[in-house]
């Protein structure tokens, strides 16, 4: 019985096919989402931009003139956290509170985020902002105190809710993907990283190195 000879293209074109294949399969994936917190965040005002504190609203004490933002949301680290959605403009604040002698004044922007981040059955309230008249010497706490109780702490001094809201919970981890928001996103990745698109450029080498030997096997 004579065999049908078999095309000499098959196997290359088999092993290219199946490498595009792979490639459209990585790229297709997607991300990979890591838990994140659901907290307030503190923020440092700078200019006309937010900087995220460095310490915490117990031990940062601000000098007369400052800005000082909170923001409620859920995220995985500092460098992912969503910033108050105000500027920091203290004049717009506090230009309506004359100073006094022995005190300093602090501007306050206190933005609970959006729904998307509160806990399950809550509703944030508005955010709002809020001029502290407090003793030189006073911390962030003490300014956020002055003007927006009641505030909650757990034992470990971290601050979980600012006049009430919200009701329970404390830096309580959210697993899966980081909730919808209405925060542009500036990252400048709407594409694949760079570990898939070298991993795809992997596959696609492995790809071409079948196709040679399949080439060469037959000289």
């Amino acid at each position: 019985m004579r065999t049908r000879p078999r095309s000499p293209g098959l196997a290359p074109a088999l092993a290219l096919a199946l490498a595009l294949g792979a490639v459209l399969t990585v790229l297709g994936a997607g991300p990979a989402h890591a838990a994140g917190y659901r907290y307030w965040s503190f923020w440092i005002g700078s200019g006309t931009t937010w900087a995220y504190a460095t310490e915490g609203p117990a031990t940062a004490r601000p000098a007369d003139g400052s800005v000082n933002g909170f923001r409620f949301s859920v995220s995985e680290d500092s460098g992912d956290s969503a910033r108050p959605r105000r500027a920091p403009d203290f004049a717009a604040i506090c230009g309506g509170t004359p100073p006094k002698p022995g005190a300093k004044r602090v501007a306050l922007v206190i933005d609970p985020g959006t729904a998307a981040d509160a806990p399950s059955g809550e509703t944030p309230p508005a955010a709002r902002v809020a001029c502290a008249q407090v003793r030189p010497d006073a911390t962030s706490a003490e300014a956020l105190a002055a003007v927006a109780k009641p505030l909650r702490y757990n034992n470990q001094a971290l601050l979980c809710a600012i006049s009430g809201y919200p009701e329970a919970g404390c830096g309580e981890q959210v697993s899966g993907s980081r909730p919808a928001t209405d925060e542009p996103d500036d990252s400048g990745g709407g594409g694949p990283s760079l570990g898939i698109v070298a991993g795809a450029a992997a596959v696609l080498a492995l790809g071409a190195a079948a196709v040679w030997q399949s080439r060469r096997r037959r000289r």
